[in-house]
């Protein structure tokens, strides 16, 4: 794109202003990272008036392209744009930055400020969300086809994104899926808050990034040109084959006189003579803040408007397609098809059945009613009960619905949370429970914004059995139930774990499904409809109950069967079936003291660790250690989850 004298020296003040905001909102804050805002400045201009096809008074238009900082530290880069191109963020937002609430928090976060696809903070998550965005765009494509869905994703990364390990991960995949409409920037500027990179990173971006199998163009140090930096969006823009990284080398702080190039730059510059020097290096009033001019407001705002002719013409095409207006509702929601899943199957009691087994045939019955739905695992499909009866989705089939992650459980969470956050796809990836911990900072991140992604997590408990401590998990339930917004299910059998994927569906935000590999028994009881809904309810109802055995899992079996040997010696006992602690304490005081009443001593059995069961109980068979290598059963016998230790544990308690 040629500009005209006129328009460079237009363009020149456009960028500056970024650059002013960023230091001014971080100075008056005391706090924030204004190098890396002030350095992208031109990338930033360039995309928001040239590139990114969106318009700004509908942010959430499904067919916009998306962009993504992943270097969430550099928020008043979006915070800026947000506020010039008329997203709604207003000067007064800008001066509130990083206050008590303020829609412009230190790390962008979705769902609070316009503009804001995902929530970054963590370094890589962005990069991975920006994976998942684009799998989903092509995807859609695919079955929607290109007058409904026709945009790109766009990322920065920074050097940091690229040192974490899910970045290796998102990228593999990514190169793999041979998604073309993906977008990064890697702003090379080579400072970290230690010092410069080269004291712990000395990677070959370039040959690290065609190794993946993407399109790489190296523009060198020309993070000042916007000629350059349109040229290499552009070119990146027609290659259909393959992800592109666009490298730049940027020049942290710049034009700050002196802390420009150095990790001072990565923080807050707070020193007003800098500042001042900087505003005078520019052209700006050193003693103007927060200054926009009228010419390079207007010029912005005409920018932010450009989609709109385009949006409309697209929500034409959108109402005048001939797809089942119900069917395109539930697919852009995540839902079901009439709002309400239905028709699931039911199971009889006494059946023996894994509930991860009976996971897949949920999943199964699902595929026409919840048209988002994509299942997957990190080389557990089979394993996970994610194995769904549906094509591959890969670079030759994009519309399929199973999708082969590879042992990838980091990356898999975060692009599953792009996915979700994408709309249009309800993704459930699943792995073994005990390797939620290589994905927590994703899931916790689907929880801090809401992503409806539903994590299938298997292999529960000690009743793993013969592969040993390494994969029996222990404390993992309890740090799930921990993390707030995150609805964790753990079902007893197959009947619970169909009504749990009916709450993962018809809910927003994610849902944990904790399951077995082993076998357990359907429990008479469990089929009535929205027991588990309400997170814990009397599966078996005695009157006068002298104790109640509430468990979880696979260990409500073992309740029910205690309370059988306790009648036989005349002791009256209840059995509550506890799935899910967060949705019980979501019902009124009333329900919750009805499956709880005062006065009656409760039992809690479940074979992991006994975090929190104190809310509920008075005493607990829980596990206090690591498990051990040997046959499921031998396992649950020693550490005490069988009938006759529950019933003599009962008996103790009272």
């Amino acid at each position: 794109m040629n500009a005209s004298a006129g328009n460079i020296e237009l363009e020149a003040r456009q960028i500056n202003t970024i650059r002013a905001l960023a230091m001014d909102a971080v100075m008056r804050a005391n706090s924030g990272h204004t190098g890396t805002a002030m350095a992208l400045a031109p990338l930033a201009h360039v995309l928001f008036t040239r590139i990114l096809r969106y318009d700004a008074a509908a942010p959430n238009w499904p067919d916009r392209d998306r962009f993504i900082l992943s270097a969430g530290h550099a928020s008043m880069l979006t915070y800026a744009m947000a506020h010039l191109v008329g997203y709604g963020v207003t000067l007064d937002d800008i001066r509130d930055f990083r206050q008590l609430g303020s829609i412009t928090p230190g790390h962008p976060e979705r769902g609070l400020t316009p503009g804001v696809e995902v929530t970054t903070g963590p370094l890589g998550q962005g990069f991975a969300n920006a994976v998942g965005m684009a799998m989903a765009e092509r995807g859609l494509r695919s079955r929607l086809g290109a007058d409904l869905v026709d945009h790109h994703t766009f990322a920065i990364i920074s050097d940091g994104d690229l040192m974490e390990g899910i970045s290796h991960e998102a990228a593999s995949l990514a190169g793999h899926q041979q998604l073309g409409r993906l977008i990064a920037v890697y702003d090379d500027n080579r400072i970290t808050i230690d010092g410069s990179t080269d004291l712990a990173l000395s990677d070959d971006a370039a040959r690290r990034f065609e190794a993946y199998g993407w399109h790489v163009t190296d523009i060198g140090d020309a993070a000042e040109d916007v000629e350059a930096l349109e040229r290499a969006l552009r070119e990146a823009m027609l290659v259909s084959d393959r992800p592109s990284v666009v490298i730049v080398r940027s020049h942290i702080g710049y034009p700050m006189p002196t802390a420009s190039d150095t990790s001072a730059a990565h923080g807050a510059i707070t020193d007003a003579d800098e500042i001042a020097a900087a505003k005078r290096a520019m052209g700006i009033d050193p003693d103007a803040s927060f200054l926009v001019e009228d010419d390079v407001a207007q010029a912005y705002l005409a920018a932010g408007a450009r989609g709109a002719a385009e949006r409309l013409e697209w929500e034409a095409r959108f109402a005048a397609s001939g797809h089942d207006r119900d069917w395109l509702d539930a697919l852009w929601s995540a839902g079901a098809v009439g709002g309400r899943l239905s028709a699931l199957p039911t199971f009889e009691a006494g059946t023996q059945m894994a509930t991860r087994v009976a996971a897949n045939r949920v999943f199964d019955a699902s595929l026409d009613a919840v048209p988002a739905l994509i299942c997957g695992g990190a080389d557990l499909t089979g394993n996970t009960g994610t194995n769904v009866t549906a094509e591959v989705l890969s670079a030759e089939n994009p519309g399929g619905r199973k999708l082969y992650f590879g042992v990838r459980e980091h990356a898999m969470g975060a692009v599953a949370n792009g996915m979700a956050l994408h709309g249009g796809v309800l993704p459930a990836v699943g792995t073994f429970l005990v390797f939620s911990d290589y994905m927590r900072p994703a899931v916790r991140l689907a929880a801090l914004s809401g992503a409806k992604t539903v994590f299938v997590w298997t292999h529960d408990s000690i009743g793993v059995g013969e592969d040993g401590p390494t994969h029996q998990p222990v404390e993992h339930v309890a740090s799930l139930r921990a993390i707030p917004g995150l609805c964790v299910i753990r079902p007893a059998d197959a009947n619970e774990t169909a009504q749990a994927w009916q709450i993962a569906v018809e809910r927003d935000g994610p849902t944990a499904l904790v399951l077995t590999r082993q076998n357990v028994p359907v429990l008479d009881g469990t089929d009535r409809a929205a027991q588990v809904a309400r997170g814990a309810y009397v599966l078996i109802d005695t009157p006068a109950p002298a104790v109640i055995l509430a468990g979880t899992g696979s260990e409500v079996q073992c309740c029910t069967a205690a309370a059988a040997l306790l009648a036989e010696d005349g002791l009256a006992s209840s059995v509550v079936s506890m799935p899910s602690w967060d949705l019980f304490e979501a019902q009124d005081p009333a329900y919750r003291a009805a499956v709880f009443p005062q006065g009656v001593p409760v039992l809690g059995v479940e074979a992991a660790s006994p975090m929190g069961w104190d809310r509920y109980a008075d005493a607990t068979i829980a596990m206090h250690r690591f498990g051990a290598s040997a046959p499921g059963g031998v396992l649950m016998d020693h550490f005490g989850f069988t009938a006759p230790a529950i019933a003599d544990a009962a008996r103790e308690l009272l």
